[in-house]
């Protein structure tokens, strides 16, 4: 093992446009959005307004990022940019916060990829032991994929995104050819008023844009950064909120709001619908590739953005302990086995709550970067004193910044207090750290 990145042969590891792009889509597009339209269901055509109010809000944090990453192509992507504004503690925070919210989101991923399974394999639904035993295990060979090198990882990622992304695709394309009007009427079927109910739905689509930044983050492994990690996020993007409100508008489409609110497989249903049996399979299939896709890139994110702050001395020293393939052992060792605790403690009883609970925080460490980005963003124009020629990003980032506010304030009061708890627990290892420094 080598804990030093300038010695390793980097040249194998580097990720490409295409690869890029999969790490953005792949990570965004995970388990949720195959049950989202249920869910929205409830809500009516509505939430379709929802869909495209998280999608512009999603861009403008897409055109944030984009430039960010011009600025610093630096590994590490929120915890650089808002170190570069703020210094070392607010990079902490971010870093600590984020690690925290991948550990969180990976632990719900594994179990939810049982969840498929279980479509084909029902046994691992009535047998709890049997379940968290093929989760651990999904977990655990995907960690050890990440440790052979970034290449394998991201030949992965590119594969995967292929496989679910192309069934959305072909339900969004077709089932406008089957659409019915009436499954729009009324509007808002919600106890809701307009706004309320846009906000609700909002909240709820908020989920599927989680990771919008993936390309940030590995910036040292990817070729051409300046150029590639703008475009891998904008685009990538841009496709996920294409497919998320195209697909939406189709399945409702297809399917009444009666029976979509019951459905426990949306996409599966509207696949049997549009074409056959065998197909509504093939969709749940997508669904077992989505949940693979998005743990794979999320583990590589994981010891990634814990690696950044590592190399700054500002978590501990095995975190930036590389393996030959330059990849961080120790910070995927160290990562998966807290996820690992996390998934037996979600299969005991009682456990299921508090672990819904602690995603919402998951969202709200992963929201906090991205407010912070949107400051920096607007810290370095007025440091560079060019404010008549940066009117325009001025603007994006503005609003960018006053859409995550939003996003926040939209957990309410208690998830924000005990997000607040959450991170304050990094704050005695950023303390030892400094400490250690001097």
């Amino acid at each position: 093992m080598n804990n030093s990145p300038e010695n390793n042969n980097r040249s194998r590891q580097l990720f490409g446009i295409w690869t890029s792009i999969s790490l953005v889509i792949g990570n965004m597009i995970g388990s949720g959005i195959f049950l989202l339209p249920s869910a929205l269901a409830a809500f009516g055509g509505i939430s379709i307004i929802g869909w495209v109010f998280t999608s512009i809000g999603s861009i403008l944090l897409s055109i944030v990022f984009m430039n960010l990453s011009r600025e610093f192509p630096k590994i590490g992507g929120p915890y650089v940019f808002v170190r570069e504004a703020f210094g070392n503690f607010a990079g902490f925070i971010v870093a600590y916060g984020y690690w925290v919210s991948t550990l969180c989101g990976n632990a719900a991923i594994a179990i939810a990829s049982v969840s498929y399974l279980s479509i084909f394999f029902p046994v691992l639904s009535g047998t709890p032991f049997l379940s968290v035993i093929t989760g651990l295990a999904t977990l655990w060979v995907l960690t050890l994929i990440n440790l052979l090198g970034m290449r394998v990882s991201g030949r992965i990622q590119l594969i995967t995104t292929i496989l679910k992304l192309l069934p959305l695709i072909l339900i969004a394309f077709f089932g406008l050819f089957h659409f019915n009007p009436a499954h729009f009427s009324p509007f808002n079927i919600s106890s809701h008023n307009t706004f309320g109910a846009i906000s609700a739905t909002a909240v709820l689509t908020l989920w599927a844009f989680l990771g919008l930044e993936s390309a940030t983050i590995p910036a040292d492994k990817i070729k051409n950064p300046k150029r590639t990690i703008p475009r891998a996020t904008i685009i990538g993007t841009i496709v996920v909120a294409f497919v998320y409100v195209l697909s939406t508008v189709s399945i409702m489409g297809i399917i009444s709001p009666a029976d979509l609110v019951n459905s426990n497989a949306p996409f599966a249903d509207a696949a049997s619908k549009l074409f056959s049996s065998v197909a509504g399979i093939i969709v749940a299939g997508a669904g077992v590739s989505a949940c693979i896709g998005a743990l794979n890139g999320w583990i590589l994110l994981q010891s990634q953005i814990s690696l950044a702050p590592a190399l700054d001395n500002l978590f501990p020293k095995a975190f930036r302990i590389l393996s030959k393939t330059g990849t961080p052992v120790w910070g995927s060792i160290i990562s998966s086995s807290i996820v690992s605790l996390m998934m037996l403690l979600n299969y005991t009883e009682g456990f299921v709550v508090k672990f819904t609970f602690v995603i919402l925080l998951a969202t709200l460490a992963t929201l906090i970067p991205y407010l912070l980005s949107t400051l920096a963003q607007l810290k370095f124009i007025l440091r560079t004193g060019n404010v008549r020629s940066s009117v325009k990003l001025i603007i994006v980032s503005a609003l960018a910044f006053l859409y995550s506010a939003w996003a926040v304030i939209g957990l309410g009061t208690y998830t924000i207090f005990w997000g607040i708890v959450l991170i304050a627990t990094g704050i005695p290892i950023f303390i030892r750290m400094r400490m250690r420094k001097s």
